[in-house]
């Protein structure tokens, strides 16, 4: 049976951008669509050229190879000719391979937004498209509250639709704006406007995350016929966001009620780098990736129940719904005072390490994670502190260097100018290979000017953190008062796109958090060694 062709529409650049507190350079953008045409994306809508300098300096030059390069805009004015309407001008002068518009299908939203008859804005629609058509262009319109116009006007907004299909679009975009609809209203929906002649090849979807559904709509509306879908890396957009094209493109690919009618124009091999391209985007992004999110998240394969861990060991059926390998992520079996030996067992076998279930080592280990986990760590969450723990328990760790003491001091004085500001001061003393250095740093904050310090002058050892950053920076208080008990878990990254977590708890956040960075950087060296698996048990 032939299978449809299902096309993969990313609008990160456009509506992705709309998120709050993300505002791409050109640099960034060039580096985005870079890295979804590598990938095997369809079409990578860039922006409104004409908008703003950053939008129309991207589409000086065609920025993809193989994926089709989209610049966005707005249908002719009306009462302008499409001629001499200059938004229009400005999408047919980029250099894109397509062009899409975005037309209002509510009347609602015609009335009141553009203040034009309803004859008017179908006006426009038709000569906006004919004249992306006559450019050479793919042409493609966005009915913009495409599910709300219908469900109040049904016959206006499916004549804005027959009307850009009839005018030449060669996609005709059903876009949920408000993001409200629910699956089963997707579908009847999109079964009225193929039955009105728009045919489910030439229909897209463009869901908003509003209700949580955003997936599910995009998957109800290729049920119901749509052959293109819009969405964006990790779900990124306005309010809350888009459809996750991270979550659609491995579902299309790997869930058999799909694979069977479907085709999507990403392989097995490629596939495999979905992870990668997820956490990549959000290290771009400044941000850490969820933990929690479908194929990708480091919590997406990760098993913390004993008895899970024991049935995981026998067969990963029984826990996994696909195997993590295939869309680049890690199978997780995670350590803590629930967990039983299988857990601990699979946990250290994926750093190399092989021990018995009668060996009396494991059993230590098992003793003196549950004690720590009784005064406040969590080692679920931080595996490389465990793997520190688990290898000084087996096995042995190289004693790489020595903190002999260290001070952090936070004084609050008037400056030179006269402006009262807080200062904060940090002074290490470190032994390596029997020779002593005293570093002294000041940064934003005690813990800050603790790493810094810290990590000043390791000695010979120097160079190999040079590219160790700390990621993220947590902490949870445990009891009440100001005398509380503090965890502190960092996460940590390196050149490498590699990222661990640690943990410190104490009843001095100063002392937990200097627990964590020192495990952050003995993790590193060890790492930088072979991968810190390979340390051997005795």
């Amino acid at each position: 049976m032939k299978k449809d062709r299902i096309h993969l529409f990313d609008t990160t650049l456009r509506d992705g951008q709309q998120t709050p507190g993300i505002d791409f350079s050109v640099e960034d953008k060039i580096a985005i669509a870079g890295m979804l045409d590598e990938f095997g994306l369809d079409y990578v809508e860039g922006g409104y050229p004409g908008a703003n300098p950053t939008d129309t300096a991207f589409f000086a030059k065609k920025r993809t190879g193989r994926a089709k390069f989209v610049a966005f805009g707005m249908t002719k004015r009306a009462g302008v000719s499409a001629s001499n309407d200059p938004g229009l001008a400005a999408l047919l002068g980029s250099k894109s391979d397509a062009i899409c518009l975005v037309a209002k299908s509510w009347d609602y939203h015609v009335r009141v937004a553009l203040g034009c008859s309803n004859e008017e804005n179908l006006e426009s629609i038709s000569e906006s498209v004919k004249a992306v058509v006559a450019s050479g262009r793919e042409s493609m319109v966005d009915c913009e509250h495409f599910f709300d116009g219908y469900k109040a006007n049904p016959d206006y907004a499916l004549a804005c639709a027959t009307t850009a299909f009839a005018a030449g679009a060669r996609w005709v975009v059903l876009c949920d704006t408000n993001g409200g609809t629910q699956p089963s209203e997707i579908q009847a929906i999109v079964a009225a406007v193929i039955a009105a002649g728009v045919p489910g090849e030439n229909l897209g979807i463009h869901a908003h995350n509003d209700t949580g559904q955003a997936v599910a709509n995009s998957l109800a509306a290729v049920e119901a016929g749509v052959r293109q879908i819009q969405g964006t890396l990790n779900g990124i957009g306005e309010r809350c966001g888009n459809a996750n094209l991270v979550t659609l493109i491995p579902t299309l690919a790997l869930k058999e009620a799909y694979t069977g009618r479907f085709e999507i124009g990403i392989d097995a091999e490629k596939l495999t780098g979905l992870t990668k391209l997820a956490h990549t985007f959000d290290e771009l992004l400044n941000r850490s990736p969820d933990h929690q999110a479908p194929y990708v998240g480091a919590s997406a394969f990760a098993t913390k129940a004993g008895i899970h861990a024991s049935a995981l060991l026998k067969d990963p059926r029984t826990y996994e719904h696909v195997t993590p390998e295939s869309v680049g992520n890690l199978r997780k079996v995670m350590v803590s005072d629930q967990g039983g030996k299988a857990n601990f067992i699979n946990a250290l076998k994926l750093r190399g390490i092989t021990v018995g279930k009668d060996d009396p080592k494991l059993d230590r280990l098992i003793q003196i994670v549950k004690e720590r986990e009784a005064t406040g760590y969590a080692y679920e969450g931080a595996d490389a502190s465990f793997a520190l723990l688990a290898y000084r328990t087996l096995g042995t760790v190289p004693d790489f260097f020595h903190v002999e003491s260290f001070r952090v001091m936070v004084e609050r004085r008037y400056d030179a100018n006269g402006q009262l500001k807080t200062v904060s001061e940090a002074v290490v003393r470190v032994i390596v290979d029997g020779e002593t250095m005293m570093s002294v740093a000041e940064g934003h904050g005690p813990v800050n000017a603790l790493d810094l310090a810290l990590r000043k002058d390791l000695g010979k050892y120097q160079a190999e953190i040079a590219d160790l950053e700390l990621a993220d920076y947590k902490v949870r208080i445990l009891n009440g008062g100001t005398e509380a008990i503090t965890r502190v878990l960092i996460e940590s990254t390196d050149g490498s796109g590699a990222r661990w977590w640690t943990v410190g708890v104490s009843d001095n956040i100063i002392d937990a958090s200097f627990q964590a960075l020192m495990d952050s950087i003995v993790y590193k060296l060890l790492k930088n060694r072979g991968e810190a698996g390979r340390v051997a048990a005795e």
